[in-house]
């Protein structure tokens, strides 16, 4: 299976069954005992809480025991209401068995009569639930990686209708680039061009990841399909039966019986990825609340120093270029926009970004804004709705990357962030690509102590109010 994306799905699943088992359990324990519940278990059981975890744990190794968190090429609810009934019943079996060997007869048999039932339904209402809100969520465009596939015969149009059939990994096929369109299934999936187009659909189309499914005789190609995607932060994956080449940085995975060769160029270790998720959530979620007086205050400043409105919002350009609209607090007179062209011949900044020290479009409450970092606030909202990361590459204009080097689009391959290494060490440097090295740099050593370290230093320095 392609692991990054089963095992976040895979988490999901034990995660939601064990706090569900542990619901399921208080909920019976007080509607059998009352509000006093836990006091009636300290009675019998000489550590509740203990028993309590070591229940929902063993609730989550049954489920996986019984290939509930295998991915299925076909689900149905039929098929997973059988699995969850038959480790029910290898669950009330194990149960019974504890309870007799530590010698505990005095546990509520209506309250255990009542326990495996409750919980089987839970659990299949609660995967049935979590799957179609998935996929209400994909087919709105939000949490899916979209697959751009070069082949389009028989072993390319197989591959793909694997990966969709797989909906829980969230991967959805683009189309296919091939040098025989006679392959392609347009009523599926569209027919992008010819293979030396694929630079091209790398930049005009929103991909995530390449696989390649040429036939053997087009396989002197992939050395410069991997190094043209490599640059690009692509994520490149092989499907081959007998693996006669060796690439670097590779490994191998399965989707359904079928090897695939995997190069990833960027991170891809799908917990440390989740815990750079729930850190963004955790993080902004608390500083939206936190920070609201502040809020209030900037805004009321801002009306009173040149009206409304009291947001900049801007088309921004994000991972692997996802297009979103990224907010500001206002920091620049209302017609900034129309009077950027004048300011064109002062740009500071050698490379494709833009920005002048003593702008003149600026307002007196955008100057202090923009010195302490604070116009850059509103960001943490597009952050909570997964656009953007508190640490990552800033979001260029899309304007911007049009003229980017092929080596600056791998800034694009990681979500953009509200700081970043280039922000902390490189942050009056005019030299973009000076700024594109660093915002690979962290790409490449990218770790959460790395986030936590970067996010410790900016805290100085935004005090030291040196930002423009």
């Amino acid at each position: 299976m392609i692991r990054r994306h089963a095992t976040g799905f895979r988490i999901l699943l034990a995660l939601t069954d064990a706090a569900l088992a542990v619901a399921v359990f208080v909920l019976l324990s007080v509607a059998r005992f009352g509000p006093d519940w836990a006091a009636w278990w300290g009675l019998i059981i000489p550590e509740p809480t203990g028993f309590l975890v070591a229940y929902a744990a063993g609730w989550v190794v049954v489920l996986a025991v019984n290939g509930l968190y295998r991915p299925r090429a076909r689900w149905t609810f039929y098929s997973e209401a059988i699995d969850v009934l038959r480790a029910t019943v290898v669950m009330a079996l194990v149960t019974l068995a504890v309870l007799f060997f530590f010698k505990l007869p005095d546990v509520s048999r209506l309250f255990l009569l009542f326990l495996f039932p409750t919980t089987t339904v839970v659990t299949i209402g609660s995967r049935v639930a979590i799957r179609h809100g998935l996929e209400r969520l994909r087919r709105r465009g939000r949490n899916v990686r979209y697959v751009l596939v070069l082949g389009a015969g028989p072993r390319g149009q197989s591959f793909a209708a694997k990966l969709e059939a797989h909906r829980e990994l969230g991967l959805r096929v683009i189309g296919f680039l091939d040098d025989d369109p006679g392959f392609a299934l347009p009523e599926r999936w569209p027919y992008l061009g010819p293979l030396e187009r694929l630079e091209s659909a790398l930049h005009e189309q929103v991909v995530d990841e390449v696989v390649v499914c040429l036939p053997f005789t087009q396989w002197s190609l992939i050395d410069a399909i991997s190094q043209l995607c490599e640059q690009e932060g692509k994520i490149v994956r092989i499907p081959i039966d007998v693996l006669d080449r060796a690439i670097a940085m590779g490994r191998v995975e399965d989707l359904d019986g079928t090897p695939v060769y995997s190069l990833v160029a960027g991170p891809d270790r799908a917990l440390a990825l989740a815990g750079k998720r729930a850190l963004d959530v955790a993080v902004s979620g608390a500083a939206l609340v936190l920070l609201s007086p502040v809020f209030l205050v900037i805004a009321v400043a801002i009306v009173l120093d040149g009206g409304r409105p009291v947001l900049f919002r801007q088309e921004r350009v994000g991972l692997h270029g996802r297009r979103f609209s990224l907010a500001k607090f206002r920091t620049m007179k209302r017609d900034a926009e129309a009077r950027r062209a004048e300011l064109v011949e002062h740009n500071e900044v050698h490379g494709p970004a833009f920005k002048v020290t003593d702008d003149p479009r600026i307002t007196r409450v955008g100057r202090f804004l923009r010195r302490t970092s604070l116009d850059e606030l509103p960001q943490l909202w597009n952050v909570l709705i997964g656009e953007m990361s508190l640490v990552g590459p800033r979001p260029p204009l899309p304007g911007e990357v049009v003229d980017y080097d092929l080596w600056h689009r791998r800034r694009l391959s990681m979500k953009p962030g509200i700081t970043g290494l280039w922000q902390i060490e490189a942050r009056r440097d005019a030299d973009f690509d000076r700024w594109v090295e660093k915002d690979l740099e962290y790409i490449d050593r990218w770790s959460p102590l790395l986030d936590l370290q970067i996010l410790l230093r900016t805290i100085p320095a935004v005090l030291r109010a040196q930002g423009r």
